[in-house]
């Protein structure tokens, strides 16, 4: 195998952990599946699944090139990638903070316009470009060999997983904000659960004593 199931396993526990923590994302999908309809949340969906795909496209050409020049950059990029999960664990437990299921009201747009906007959003999301430029390399094996092929299979669970959660919620958007809004502790044992393991994975990377990728 080009990639080792723990390596999967690790990309989809990161990933899972990251897309059920609140973004830009599933801001922008639960507001237009709420406000606008699951129509438009399908058709902004649309455009985030591009957004994903444009990103793996841009990590499989150029991490491997990136990190076979210049190693330093791998060991900078794991830690600046191990405190951003740390930031995000810490937004995920935090007292306050608003709820991606309650979204302001937003005007209807059309669909060219709803899919631009989620493309937009995934390309402009800070959580989506750290994953690709620092966390998803964490999980490729040198020893392996054929890393931009690693970089694209490990990319494909990323994307393959984001789109499930996002077009989940993004369906079930109202009945979640109907949920939530009666049981407030069930929001808190979510949030408690995803900054644990975001903390977790941040602690595995910062602690990982693996080198730099080296030319395949």
């Amino acid at each position: 195998m080009i990639v080792s199931p723990g390596a999967v396993a690790g990309v989809a526990a990161m990933e899972l952990g990251m897309a059920l923590i609140p973004g830009p994302n599933i801001i922008y999908l639960a507001s237009r599946s709420i406000t606008q309809g699951r129509r438009a949340g399908l058709v902004s969906l649309a455009g985030v699944a591009v957004g994903f795909l444009v990103y793996l496209a841009v990590a499989t050409a150029g991490l491997a090139v990136v990190f076979a020049v210049v190693p330093a950059v791998y060991t900078v990029l794991k830690l600046g990638g191990a405190a951003y999960l740390l930031h995000l664990a810490w937004q995920a437990v935090r007292p306050g903070g608003a709820s991606a299921f309650a979204p302001t009201e937003q005007a209807a747009d059309r669909p060219r316009r709803l899919f631009t906007m989620g493309l937009v959003t995934n390309l402009l999301n800070p959580k989506i470009a750290i994953l690709y430029v620092s966390l998803l390399p964490q999980f490729i094996e040198p020893e392996r060999g054929h890393v931009a092929a690693q970089s694209f299979l490990l990319g494909l669970v990323q994307v393959t997983i984001g789109i499930t959660v996002n077009c989940a919620v993004m369906l079930a958007a109202g009945t979640i904000a109907a949920f939530l809004g009666e049981r407030p502790a069930w929001l808190r044992i979510q949030r408690y659960l995803m900054g644990t393991v975001l903390a977790g994975l941040a602690v595995h990377i910062a602690a990982d004593r693996s080198k730099a990728l080296v030319p395949a």
